[in-house]
């Protein structure tokens, strides 16, 4: 193992990826955001979030001050929402508790929501250049394949495994740098599939590759069936050009995010602060099906047009008339976001 590092940080100066956005001037804040961006997110798609993200909030102190629905509304796209949920709590936290300053410790970083020993190890490591170690998706697959660690990564005794080995091999020296390349040998050279093996500077001692087992390499999580869940959404549609929506509870799915009304059938409609709306024959949508992790989601789209509506106080922490023509900046969950596309191209269609 000993010139592992050495070839990594070689092949790096050559042929690395130097010119991310969040490689320049890489603060522990700009770090922070891309690593959580990062997770389980491909590069290309990540990049102009990013930049929409740090041109709006530049700093922690920045983010701190914001409103949910402005974190969330920048996100909306991106998915597992969670991730935007905790960037915006530990950033309060930061502000808070540290005099908003990070941690420099990777174990004082993992006490903060959403930051893991992988990502605390990216911060220390590229941020402040101090040595830590990283285990993301990209480091998995490369560790797995050079050294033919057996077994799905996320198996506790597998990923114990893993966690040691990169613990060996992360070097004294550079070590922002071989951070940096282990992750874009992954990203670029070591892909899922594919993978350009003439190109790798450690193909040589490669066990998987000189076994012409890589195809196996990492293994497979254990095949299951996802249930399937069904929900049907109102579009309810007022003269103004507005959709109702209604803000989902802080945690579980789309937690914080806005959301078409939901009903496990096609009523009753909702009634916001004891209004009640009167709306003409529903028209039914085809269903459309969002899948989850853990479950697919089978959507039935019910759109209404309301006609008339009674007087009342809407809670504005929970409902909102959203404008399709101008449209406010808060954070819509992935399907909504599609639904009110599709209500927008269909009114153009009418004109």
């Amino acid at each position: 193992m000993a010139d592992f590092a050495d070839k990594l940080l070689g092949w790096y100066d050559r042929h690395g990826r130097q010119d991310l956005p969040w490689q320049q001037d890489p603060t522990p804040y700009r770090v922070w955001v891309s690593e959580i961006m990062l997770q389980q997110t491909q590069v290309g798609t990540v990049i102009p979030y990013y930049q929409r993200f740090m041109a709006t909030f530049p700093t922690v102190g920045k983010l701190a001050a914001a409103d949910l629905d402005q974190v969330l509304h920048l996100w909306t796209g991106l998915g597992y929402y969670a991730r935007a949920r905790n960037l915006h709590h530990t950033a309060r936290l930061l502000v808070s508790d540290h005099g908003g300053e990070f941690p420099a410790a990777v174990d004082t970083l993992c006490e903060l929501p959403g930051i893991g020993l992988s990502t605390a190890g990216a911060i220390v490591a590229l941020a402040h250049g101090r040595r830590a170690t990283i285990l993301d998706g990209n480091v998995k697959r490369v560790l797995t394949r050079c050294f033919a660690v057996a077994g799905w990564p996320e198996q506790s005794s597998v990923r114990r495994a893993l966690w040691e080995l990169a613990e060996r091999l992360t070097p004294e020296r550079r070590v922002g740098a071989y951070t940096q390349a282990i992750m874009d040998l992954g990203a670029t050279v070591c892909t899922r599939s594919k993978p350009a093996c003439e190109a790798c500077p450690i193909a040589t001692r490669c066990q998987a590759r000189r076994a012409g087992e890589i195809a196996l390499y990492p293994g497979r999580k254990p095949a299951r069936t996802l249930p399937v869940k069904a929900t049907f959404m109102h579009l309810l549609h007022n003269a103004q050009n507005q959709v109702l929506l209604e803000k989902r509870p802080a945690s579980g799915i789309w937690g914080g995010l806005w959301s078409l009304p939901e009903t496990v059938d096609k009523g009753p409609l909702p009634s916001p602060g004891g209004n009640l709306l009167q709306t003409e024959a529903p028209d039914l949508w085809p269903t459309l099906r969002h899948t989850f992790s853990h479950y697919h989601l089978d959507i039935t789209p019910v759109h209404h047009k309301v006609v008339s509506e009674a007087a009342g106080i809407m809670e504005s922490d929970r409902w909102l008339w959203y404008p399709l023509n101008q449209p406010a900046e808060v954070g819509l969950a992935a399907p909504v976001k599609k639904l009110l596309q599709q209500l927008e191209s269909r009114n153009g269609n009418s004109r």
